[in-house]
């Protein structure tokens, strides 16, 4: 049985639960409400995303916590999800501002000390991050880490194989939009996590043909890694900001207004039909959404308007 499910389209109905500072909101009530108003919407996970920071010499400092004490920002939301029947997705983000790379797609080391020092610390925060979160129906491995993968598949098995030994949930790792064929460890996972900001349109591209049109080719690639991995694709990410360029770069920060407000809720309602079309694809996580905060900003679905395309597509009849 495949951890997702394929039985249905949308199996997975995910939000990224995100917060504007290290993550104390996520044990916070704001964050208890927010499920409240999640769950009731028809989402059925949620994913968190706890932080480490990195520096040029590869140390990676991880946001402290006692491993025999563990914080509220990081138990609690599991134990508030699963009292609420929605799972938990728990995603390792490394934090590379003050550091030397301009986003996590860009963090590698050449052979040697640094290199290392990096799966040294990055291991070791992963571990025991996973042991920690338990309780978290799903785990990843890594995100966005995928100029590390070259040359080191022995190190990301390795990881991959001390997680599975401290956690009992199904693992995943999420690679970016354009790198998910090039790695090489599916095999060693439960599913094909993808950060999925493909482009599927024009600047301003608001037709629900056209978009639907840049979508199908974006699911044939899905098929074919599902059908060469014998694992379900699941998209760890899956988000657009309010901006005119949304269906062109979708990874991109948008202009806002009420234009780019009218594109972004037209790829977010392609991107819903899509994947309510598409069963090798089990679901997404959406991005994102923010406890006990204004809905203004970045990729925010908490907007009124986002949010009743949400519940449209996902609340129960």
């Amino acid at each position: 049985m495949w951890w997702f499910g394929l039985a249905w389209a949308v199996d997975v109905r995910g939000i990224t639960v995100s917060t504007p500072t290290w993550g104390r909101e996520w044990g916070s009530d704001e964050m208890a409400a927010t499920l409240d108003l999640l769950s009731a919407s028809g989402v059925n996970w949620v994913a968190i995303h706890p932080y480490a920071g990195i520096d040029a010499s590869g140390r990676v400092t991880p946001w402290a916590f006692d491993p025999a004490d563990p914080p509220a920002w990081l138990v609690r939301p599991i134990a508030e999800a699963h009292a609420r029947g929605v799972k938990v997705l728990v995603v390792p983000h490394v934090a590379h501002w003050g550091s030397p790379f301009a986003w996590r797609g860009e963090i590698a080391f050449p052979p040697g000390p640094a290199r290392d020092r990096f799966f040294q610390d990055y291991t070791r925060w992963v571990v025991e991050l996973a042991a920690v979160a338990r309780g978290a129906d799903a785990f990843a491995v890594g995100s966005e880490l995928d100029a590390t993968v070259a040359g080191a598949e022995d190190r990301w098995r390795g990881l991959i194989a001390e997680v599975r030994r401290v956690h009992p949930g199904h693992l995943t790792y999420a690679a970016n939009w354009d790198r998910f064929d090039a790695v090489p460890f599916w095999d060693a996972l439960d599913a094909v996590g993808v950060q999925a900001y493909f482009p599927i349109g024009a600047v301003g591209e608001q037709s629900p043909e056209r978009l639907a049109a840049g979508w199908d080719a974006v699911l044939a690639r899905m098929r074919a890694v599902h059908a060469r991995t014998g694992r379900p694709v699941v998209f760890t990410e899956l988000g657009y900001d309010a901006g005119m360029a949304a269906p062109a770069t979708p990874w991109a920060s948008g202009d806002g207004g009420a234009a780019g407000a009218a594109v972004q809720a037209a790829c977010l309602r392609a991107a819903l039909a899509a994947l309510e079309r598409e069963p090798a694809v089990a679901g997404a996580f959406l991005w994102k959404w923010m406890p006990g905060e204004a809905p203004v900003g970045d990729f925010r679905l908490s907007t009124p308007e986002n949010h009743a395309i949400v519940r449209e597509a996902w609340a129960p009849r």
